[in-house]
């Protein structure tokens, strides 16, 4: 599976911003696909994923009732909805495909920016 992230940029805090991944190759034996970011000088972290079939969605604590995640299994992609962004929301974004519930992470898009300003 190779994966496309974009739709970062720079917002003011408050603002939203919509990121997209889209997904080619096997995309049928992803079983979900998750968003994970880094700020610098900090190691990666999740932030949500959602399982392809089933639609079950996870949420890191520092996102949840501010971020969406979705899928379109047709386009194969999937977006994360941020609103209410906040300073230290601030990382690159990346998006990511597993095969399995127990399995790593073993594909990964190359990252946008999201910066917000304060």
């Amino acid at each position: 599976v190779q994966l496309q992230a974009y739709g970062g940029g720079l917002v003011q805090a408050g603002g939203f911003l919509r990121l997209s991944c889209t997904a080619s190759g096997r995309t049928f034996s992803s079983y979900d696909m998750g968003w994970f970011r880094q700020a610098p000088g900090k190691e990666r972290e999740f932030v949500a994923s959602i399982v392809w079939r089933r639609g079950s969605r996870y949420y890191a604590d520092s996102v949840k009732d501010r971020f969406t995640i979705s899928s379109d299994i047709a386009k194969n992609t999937g977006y994360l909805r941020m609103n209410s962004l906040k300073p230290e929301d601030t990382a690159v974004y990346y998006c990511a495909a597993r095969s399995a519930l127990r399995r790593p992470y073993d594909a990964w898009g190359q990252g946008t920016h999201v910066t917000v300003s304060s």
